[in-house]
């Protein structure tokens, strides 16, 4: 049963995959292209894994901005990730301590959003099923940064072949996939203006950070207990 768990765990990590290698081979051209090395480039997708905080990097890094504002900007765009975490947490108590801190270390926006929806399916999220998905996912990141490391140039310019809008387009999908929730009609437009704004104010990268600080605060405000909420109903008060 563990064995099947993690072939279905890996069906769904392919179509994640092969949807995200995009992105992966866009790093890798514009990593090599900021002087870093088809070999550190494919490093760094494989130590740090999250791609949103990778291009933030590779493009600070020849920018002569300090150290420490590249660390700050990459924690910027990662903050969401400490939402997910504690988030998908009270599902992984079950995992042993360090299968629950490699658990985390996978934990990106695909991986968090397949996560919630098998929670929502299935009660849990299985560690079989949960790594069968995260390894392929990753095989197909380190591998797709490899190979854009190494053929970048024969992509050109990503934005004249319109793949630059495939990622906003990606992450629309992700959050549409959570639109049955509620308070997702009030919470993610709050998110959104609150995103704009602070672009056109503080500026990228805290634009993310801003927006979802925004979208947890109002969720935070808005949120009801439902079966509190529906026995004061029956109660008549």
């Amino acid at each position: 049963m563990q064995q099947n768990f993690f072939w279905q765990g890996a069906k769904t990590g392919l179509v994640i995959g092969f949807s995200t290698m995009p992105f992966g081979l866009i790093f890798g051209a514009i990593a090599v292209d900021g002087g870093i090395t088809p070999l550190h480039a494919t490093m760094m997708s494989a130590v740090i894994f999250g791609g949103a905080s990778q291009l933030v990097g590779v493009q600070m890094f020849g920018s002569h901005v300090p150290a420490w504002l590249i660390v700050l900007s990459v924690f910027a765009v990662n903050f969401r990730h400490v939402l997910y975490s504690a988030a998908i947490a009270p599902h992984l108590r079950s995992y042993h301590s360090l299968t629950r801190a490699l658990a985390f270390f996978f934990l990106t926006d695909p991986q968090f959003a397949e996560s919630a929806k098998r929670v929502d399916s299935h009660g849990r999220v299985e560690p079989s099923w949960y790594f069968g998905m995260a390894t392929i996912v990753y095989a197909l990141w380190v591998g797709s940064s490899g190979i854009g490391a190494l053929f970048g140039e024969m992509i050109g310019d990503p934005a004249a072949l319109a793949i630059d809008v495939l990622l906003p387009v990606y992450f629309l999908g992700l959050v549409l996939g959570f639109r049955r929730r509620p308070l997702f009609s009030i919470v993610v437009p709050v998110s959104a203006v609150a995103s704009i704004v602070a672009m056109h104010t503080i500026g990228s990268p805290w634009h993310v950070s801003a927006g979802a600080l925004a979208g947890v605060i109002a969720a935070v405000i808005l949120h009801r207990d439902v079966p509190a909420a529906a026995a004061t109903e029956e109660a008549g008060l």
